[in-house]
């Protein structure tokens, strides 16, 4: 499926479409949805494609991928038939890194991928900014929910656990995102 400059399988429109209600600031942006047979160490990814590099920022284009299926204990699930508000927060930190990379030069976007590659406290970085981008677009409740979805359920090896809490954000620390957004708000709405 096309919706003006998004490509969209037709078995997650609902959701992606839900997700990018959250970023009105990429409505013009050019995103491929796509599915992966494999995707290591993740079940999606975010990049801008290899053509894109030569031109503007404005006419970038984004793909994120999206892997077929994933494992939870020795079971394997297909990633589009996860709980529908779990698939947005999901889908929502991949728009956070495109909202991310969006602002980023030539040079620094390669860069951020060289770094991506070698830097784990560069990895970090980038998926805890990816959070903080959804979170600042109003997500948190999908984000919370697919960190709960993840930390919470019993059948999901301690491994991939880990690595959610060393790389990404704490739901606490979410919250406290949240708190400060509301402040800030509450301080736009007094002056």
């Amino acid at each position: 499926m096309s919706a003006q400059n998004k490509v969209i399988p037709e078995s997650i429109v609902d959701n992606v479409e839900k997700a990018l209600t959250y970023y009105p600031q990429l409505e013009d942006t050019n995103i491929e949805f796509r599915f992966k047979k494999n995707i290591k160490k993740s079940t999606m990814q975010a990049r801008p494609t290899i053509g894109s590099f030569f031109r503007t920022r404005k006419n970038r284009r984004y793909v994120i991928l999206i892997s077929e299926k994933f494992k939870i204990s020795d079971a394997e699930y297909r990633t589009r038939d996860i709980p529908s508000d779990i698939f947005v927060g999901w889908i929502g930190h991949e728009l956070g890194h495109v909202l991310d990379y969006q602002d980023r030069s030539k040079l620094n976007l390669i860069w951020f991928g060289l770094n991506y590659l070698f830097s784990e406290n560069h990895i970090v970085e980038a998926e805890r900014a990816a959070d903080a981008f959804a979170v600042k677009q109003g997500m948190e409740e999908y984000i919370l929910k697919t960190k709960n979805f993840i930390l919470n359920n019993a059948d999901i090896s301690q491994n991939y656990k880990n690595r959610i809490q060393k790389y990404y954000l704490s739901p606490e620390e979410i919250m406290e995102l949240v708190k400060k957004r509301a402040e800030k708000e509450d301080q736009a709405l007094a002056d």
